[in-house]
């Protein structure tokens, strides 16, 4: 699975992007655990931590609104970690 992060959650995460081999019908939760387990520098000074921003983030599987964390994904999707963000 892919998770490509956007704004401060790519900060926060220190990547653009990264696949993460879990067993298919992992679910969102499942995957966003896998995530934030991974190892991390430190964010940037003033930015978040990615769990800070994950648990305030909007998602997109295969550029498509997700809320359910518990919806099983397959070992080709993509989510969006999409943070909170204001602009007019």
């Amino acid at each position: 699975m892919l998770v490509r992060y956007f704004a401060a959650a790519r900060a926060a995460a220190g990547v653009e992007e990264e696949h993460h081999l879990l067993p298919g019908g992992t679910s969102l939760e499942g995957l966003l655990e896998a995530a934030l387990a991974v190892e991390r520098p430190m964010p940037p000074e003033g930015t978040p931590t990615l769990a800070r921003i994950m648990a305030r983030s909007s998602f997109l599987r295969n550029e498509v609104a997700v809320r359910d964390r518990s919806v099983p994904l397959g070992d080709d999707d993509v989510i969006d970690v999409l943070p909170p963000f204001a602009g007019g």
